[in-house]
């Protein structure tokens, strides 16, 4: 790996901004709390893969990178590394429409405290997976 340095500075930025997932959530700002969770299993992922010498491409969803490089990461990660993936699609799928909304749908309005709940734990998931190997 190129830079060792941004690969835990990534892990470092997601982890702290798991602490901003509680501020949202007790706001009950559940669309801020999937995105943000997003953005935390991106950075996280994203740094999985710098760790492991892989340049990771600039999509907000590298989840089938995860999978196809399943070889070059650590062989300890392998048992979660589908799990990761998933939480990773679906995160990816409410990107734009928990931060944008839509002519439609007003993010607010559309999630619930469940999604949120879902999103913050799948986040949780991906940082407390990734953090030993970064």
């Amino acid at each position: 790996m190129r830079n060792p340095d941004l690969a835990r500075d990534y892990v470092r930025r997601a982890s702290v901004r798991l602490r901003a997932l509680d501020v949202l959530f007790d706001g009950e700002s559940w669309a801020d709390v999937v995105r943000e969770s997003q953005e935390i299993v991106e950075l996280t992922l994203k740094a999985l893969l710098r760790v492991s010498g892989i340049d990771p491409p600039r999509i907000h969803d590298v989840s089938e990178v995860v999978l196809a490089e399943r070889e070059r990461l650590p062989v300890e990660i392998h048992s979660d590394l589908e799990a990761l993936a998933a939480i990773s699609r679906q995160l990816r799928r409410d990107r734009e429409l928990a931060f944008y909304g839509a002519e439609d749908l007003t993010p607010s309005g559309f999630y619930s405290r469940d999604d949120a709940e879902e999103a913050r734990t799948g986040a949780r998931k991906v940082v407390e997976a990734v953090r030993p190997h970064v």
